[in-house]
């Protein structure tokens, strides 16, 4: 029968250690959307003079709704709508990569957790036995010394 070693301190740090890595995803989906957005507004509109109306700190392009005020809405370009595009149809895909991460993490911990509380039952069930055990003898005992 194959055994387990799992050392659960060892788990928790790892588990730790992941978490964190998983926050410097999230940063980096984060600050990509940001430059997408960014490109997007430096990318221009297809009409001229057009970025002149738009004042300079106004965002564009592929962000979040509701980060962008109705009135910038309308005046992307080419670039800046395909970028839009490109963001939207990956947005799945990138809320499934943080998603994964969080189930993976809760997983592995959830795990851990059983694998202790298994580990305990054993014990006491080991404990149990051994208790019965004595029991046992002391009784064989006090009987056969009469």
């Amino acid at each position: 029968m194959t055994s387990w070693d799992i050392k659960p301190q060892g788990v928790q740090s790892q588990l730790k250690l992941t978490g964190e890595r998983a926050g410097d995803v999230e940063h980096a989906l984060n600050r990509l959307m940001s430059d997408m957005a960014e490109a997007a507004y430096a990318a221009g509109t297809a009409i001229p003079g057009s970025a002149a109306k738009v004042p300079s700190a106004a965002m564009q392009g592929p962000v979040a709704t509701g980060q962008v005020p109705l009135s910038h809405r309308g005046s992307t370009g080419p670039v800046g709508a395909a970028l839009s595009q490109y963001l939207e149809k990956r947005q799945t895909d990138l809320k499934s990569v943080a998603e994964r991460i969080q189930a993976a993490i809760l997983g592995a911990g959830k795990a851990t957790n059983e694998y202790i509380q298994g580990d305990l039952e054993a014990a006491k069930q080991a404990q149990d036995a051994a208790k019965s055990v004595r029991l046992d003898q002391l009784k064989d005992l006090a009987g056969g010394a009469k």
